[in-house]
């Protein structure tokens, strides 16, 4: 994979293992003297791509009712 951010920007480093953490899937790689840095899978070159089109302040309206719908429903 490769890694964007500095010290090792560019870098190819080799993937050790994946794992499930609450913010998404991350991968632990082979970071030489760094050791084995675990880092987000969106934050290499593997992660998933953008949206097609910017978020529009439609499809915030929509979730807003559904977050709302959510609250409504469920008990505190």
């Amino acid at each position: 994979m490769m890694h964007p951010f500095p010290p090792v920007v560019r870098a190819r480093l080799r993937w050790l293992f994946e794992r499930k953490l609450p913010g998404g899937l991350a991968v632990s790689c082979e970071g030489g003297p760094l050791g084995s840095p675990i880092v987000p899978l969106a934050w290499t070159n593997r992660g998933a791509l953008g949206a097609d089109t910017p978020l529009t302040y439609e499809v915030l309206i929509e979730l807003a009712g559904v977050v709302l719908a959510l609250e409504i429903t469920v008990p505190a």
